[in-house]
């Protein structure tokens, strides 16, 4: 039986991508070196030895990507801006031609009515701040809300800005794992990244609304996470709200409550993983912000690190005494993330009770599965189309629930570089033939143009989806 799940008036509908990850001519029209072009460039750090130095070649190719997002009807567009193509060297001196090619972006979107909404970091750090000490240090913040002010003073016509994209993952993917740029294995580091991460955004918020004279809104994009116990057994119950603590209100608590959480400044209690803050810090990192933006993907599943099945924990799990547990029954994308839609609609109505007044929207979610062209050049994801159609529904069930949910954004406009992972994961809508550049858009591409055109989400028979 089909149901039709109607939106609010205005709600926006858009795709996400990131620079690094679409953009390639990392070399061109001034562009300095990233910590990623560092990172791909290592032996060992990508899946198959992938660059980003081409990617989708969108640097080249923007005026067909907005002409394709023009073709969905989409009302709105996310997208990054390369920090090393703004000012290569991390701070001083402006590259007039980075700067003209987001002004180009941006006309383009609003000559095809696509409101821009441009993220200030996604990631690629300069280089050259990185071998200064990188996020550990406190005046990467003070770079930041520097290139922050140059950026809102210099490109017109956004829509929004987000200042910074997911600091949990360049925080801990990238200082305390590893698995990302720059490559650092130190909880220490991981833990100074994040708070001055945080402390750059503040800034940022403060110095973008003093460039900007016509009050552009102004927030923050977090990927949350949530955390289940594994069995109802009270250290598995306790191991969940440590790893929320360490993954979700480590972030939200500051930015909304004014300090990080009393159980896990506790469970820090060598001071020397906490010597960065300063108690003046939070009054900057909880400047009001317009919006918050939220990435969903899946939820996780935690245990009691005494509880799970062996293996060499790491550093970061013996300090919070958990560990991932394994859910087989649930199904998982080509990633291996289990598809758990209820997540997106617990955590944006636990955000509305528990947090913020503020309008949310969901600027990332999306799937990547196994995709390929067929002998009649078509690429058909019914996987993705079901990923898609009930992650907006679980959108729906959460503003009916109470969430002020203004829009959705799906993860990714492209086939693109998938960080680590290289090009191992297509999580587009659009197809990309990396030899050829080529694009297709999928049949999630098409199915999603018309929830995009008619602000309105069909349920059932949608598997089918041609």
């Amino acid at each position: 039986m089909k149901a039709k799940l109607e939106f609010p008036a205005g709600f926006v509908w858009g795709t996400s991508t990131a620079a690094y990850q679409i953009e390639g001519a990392v070399t061109e029209d001034g562009r300095g070196r990233s910590i990623w072009d560092t990172f791909c460039h290592t032996p060992g750090a990508v899946l198959h030895g992938d660059l980003g130095d081409i990617a989708c070649d969108h640097y080249h190719r923007m005026a067909e990507d907005v002409g394709l997002m023009a073709d969905l009807g989409l009302s709105s567009y996310r997208f990054s801006i390369s920090w090393p193509r703004i000012q290569p060297q991390g701070s001083g001196q402006i590259n007039q031609r980075g700067v003209d090619h987001y002004r180009r972006l941006v006309d383009l979107l609003r000559q095809q009515g696509i409101a821009p909404v441009a993220t200030l970091y996604h990631w690629d750090l300069p280089q050259v701040l990185e071998d200064r000490g990188g996020w550990p240090e406190r005046s990467t913040a003070d770079r930041f809300a520097d290139y922050a002010a140059v950026v809102a003073e210099a490109i017109e016509g956004v829509d929004r800005w987000i200042t910074i994209n997911e600091p949990w993952v360049a925080a801990h993917e990238g200082y305390t794992l590893g698995s990302h740029a720059p490559g650092r294995k130190d909880l220490r580091a991981g833990l100074a990244a994040s708070h001055h991460l945080l402390l750059a955004h503040g800034r940022a918020v403060r110095r973008i609304r003093e460039a900007q004279h016509d009050a552009t809104p102004v927030g923050i994009t977090l990927n949350l996470i949530p955390v289940l116990p594994a069995t109802n057994r009270e250290e598995d119950r306790l191991a969940a709200e440590r790893v929320d603590g360490y993954h979700n209100r480590w972030y939200l608590d500051p930015l909304f409550r004014g300090s990080y959480p009393d159980d896990m400044q506790g469970l820090y209690e060598n001071s020397t993983l906490l010597d960065f803050i300063d108690p003046a810090d939070f009054a900057e990192i909880g400047a009001p912000i317009d919006f918050l933006g939220v990435n969903y993907y899946s939820r996780t599943a935690a245990q009691s690190l005494a509880a799970s099945d062996g293996g060499d924990a790491t550093e970061l799990e013996t300090t919070l005494g958990a560990a991932t547990a394994r859910r087989p029954e649930l199904p998982v994308t080509a990633k291996g993330w289990p598809v758990e839609p209820a997540g997106l609609r617990d955590i944006l109505v636990r955000l509305s009770k528990e947090y913020t007044s503020v309008p949310l929207y969901v600027t990332e979610n999306g799937a990547s599965y196994y995709d390929y062209v067929d002998p009649e050049g078509q690429v058909k994801d019914p996987e993705r189309v079901a990923y898609l159609r009930d992650h907006i529904a679980a959108t729906h069930q959460a503003i009916r629930d109470g969430a002020d949910v203004r829009g959705y954004f799906c993860w990714s406009l492209l086939d693109n570089f998938e960080w680590d992972d290289g090009y191992s994961q297509r999580f587009g809508l659009v197809w990309v033939d990396y030899s050829t550049q080529r694009r297709i858009p999928k049949t999630s591409a098409h199915w999603y143009a018309r929830i995009a055109q008619t602000n309105c989400l069909t349920t059932g028979g949608e598997r089918d989806a041609s």
